[in-house]
């Protein structure tokens, strides 16, 4: 069945009424609800100085006006409590005005991982102003993968962690982002898009893509699926999935869109721990 608009409104509207605190659950309590998640994940091969390497995972931010400053702060303190290795931004910072990154920059700044906090953007990023969100992770020392890489030493191996570019309304190049990885690396994605996994997949160089974008549909059916889902968010919309040649994590986000409401779909804090 064909979901629209104005189903996913419908939906909502009845996840608000048969959830017992009725719109406050819905609109209030869910949203408000950050779960955190902890995935293990079976990479073949995986060096072994890269066992239980921690990656955590943060996506969706989209500050102002549905989402404010002190949800992303928890979100921030629960990541800082779960000892990772390296904490991934996979993209839409904002929501409406670009300069909303100048607030949630700071907050971001505050994230702590032994090997550094790496962002990709999003398609919300690009639509508002990909620049000024470019300048407000840069003011506060958050590196992007633009369509490039970076190798970081974990217990004398290599972890690449490589970034494209958003799929939607930007430029991705995966071969420009895995260009230095070298035989033995252990290789992590970041792409806004989780459907793009078969297409870079075929490629035979990353391990796992990390995701979000999709927001897990913020309303999903019990015992069913979401109501509606995004281009380029369709196929794997939310948790640990085999693509084509490769693993994909998508993340159900920390933010959310409009309507403001989430059921069965509370937003998230990952951290993902990699094993042989």
């Amino acid at each position: 069945m064909k979901f629209t608009r104005r189903r996913f409104l419908q939906g909502l509207g009845a996840a608000a009424a048969a959830a017992g605190g009725g719109a406050w659950y819905t609109f209030v309590f869910e949203p408000g609800n950050l779960t955190v998640e902890e995935v293990v994940v079976t990479i073949p091969g995986l060096a072994t100085g890269l066992e239980g390497t921690r990656i955590g995972l943060l996506s969706d931010f989209h500050l102002y006006p549905f989402i404010d400053v002190p949800h992303v702060e928890k979100a921030v303190a629960l990541m800082n409590g779960l000892d990772v290795d390296v904490v991934a931004l996979t993209g839409d910072f904002v929501l409406e005005r670009a300069e909303a990154i100048f607030d949630l920059g700071p907050v971001l700044a505050g994230l702590r991982a032994r090997q550094g906090v790496f962002a990709v953007l999003g398609n919300h990023d690009y639509w508002t102003n990909a620049a000024v969100v470019r300048q407000g992770l840069a003011e506060v020392g958050i590196e992007e993968l633009n369509n490039r890489g970076v190798a970081l030493p974990v217990n004398g191996e290599r972890l690449f962690l490589a970034g494209v570019d958003d799929g939607w309304s930007g430029r991705p190049d995966l071969g420009a982002a895995v260009a230095e990885v070298e035989a033995g690396d252990g290789v992590i994605l970041l792409s806004h898009e989780p459907d793009l996994a078969d297409e870079y997949g075929r490629l035979g160089v990353v391990d796992l893509q990390l995701s979000g974008h999709s927001h897990g549909g913020q309303v999903r059916v019990p015992g069913g699926g979401a109501l509606l889902l995004p281009y380029l968010g369709q196929k794997y919309d939310m948790g640990l999935y085999g693509a084509e040649g490769v693993q994909v994590y998508t993340t159900r986000g920390v933010g959310m869109v409009g309507p403001p409401g989430r059921f069965n779909c509370p937003p998230e804090v990952t951290v993902l721990t990699l094993v042989g």
